[in-house]
């Protein structure tokens, strides 16, 4: 009697433990699934962006292609989250392998994207975006992608060159326009100008480099402060999915492992 009580309590303890993990697993791929959103939603604001921030990114091919990365671990963490509330719900040991090996490879993307990050780094460099600046910036040739996107940005974020308005020396951009000591988009605007009307305080004073009527924030730094926040949240957003697939990925091994040691009595 005592023998069957305590294998009842067993088997009931065993039960209240699955269903522990049961509900972690459901609420660790729950915040995978909104951190997948997260990601689809920032990937999606860049790219349609009314701001400019899509010109900053077209900048460089490194960073635009990093959004299309950004948007694909977005849906796929959408995807994985999904499924991995649907198989901690269903119970099924198919589903929660497909789930696991799915989780190990976006961990070893995630791993590859850090380390192409670390060898191409000099590409995202103040360096090597004056040096882009000066090589193909010709300043009012908006047919141009390069040049179009530059004034962009330097409208945008009212700012001038990738350092200073001293970036221009020496530049492509001099020799095409040896009187102009900075392009237009370097111009101070009225601040109750219209979006679509330059409304410049005075432009001739601006392209003879009279520092009062131009912009003389580097563009680099000006960038820098804008993102800032968004930086620290999306390093914030990687730890924490980190973190969480780590964590479900061990419920998930002990899930399958639970699942695997059922016995299905037989009917006598």
């Amino acid at each position: 009697m005592g023998q069957g009580e305590t294998s009842t309590r067993g088997t009931a303890m065993e039960g209240d433990c699955l269903s522990c993990v049961k509900y972690l697993m459901f609420v660790f791929n729950f915040f995978i699934f909104l951190g997948g959103s997260f990601l689809l939603g920032v990937g999606t604001w860049v790219l349609v962006d009314p701001t400019g921030v899509r010109e900053i990114v077209a900048a460089n091919p490194l960073l635009f292609a990093g959004i299309y990365a950004v948007l694909a671990m977005g849906a796929m963490l959408f995807l994985l989250g999904f499924l991995g509330c649907c198989g901690a719900v269903r119970e099924n040991k198919c589903l929660l392998l497909s789930f696991f090996m799915l989780i190990l490879v976006i961990f070893l993307a995630e791993l590859a994207a850090a380390i192409l990050a670390f060898i191409f780094r000099e590409h995202l460099t103040r360096e090597y975006f004056t040096k882009e600046l000066k090589r193909h910036y010709q300043g009012y040739n908006n047919s141009h992608v390069f040049t179009s996107t530059w004034n962009a940005i330097m409208t945008t974020f009212e700012c001038c060159g990738v350092n200073s308005p001293e970036d221009f020396e020496g530049s492509r951009f001099r020799v095409l326009h040896p009187d102009d000591m900075v392009p237009e988009a370097c111009c101070q605007r009225n601040s109750n100008s219209n979006p679509g009307d330059m409304g410049y305080i005075n432009k001739e004073e601006c392209l003879m480099g009279r520092m009062l009527f131009r912009n003389n924030k580097g563009c680099y730094s000006a960038a820098v402060d804008y993102f800032e926040m968004y930086i620290y949240l999306t390093g914030a957003l990687a730890i924490v999915v980190l973190t969480i697939e780590v964590r479900t990925s061990a419920l998930t091994n002990l899930r399958v492992s639970s699942a695997s040691n059922l016995v299905v009595p037989q009917p006598g």
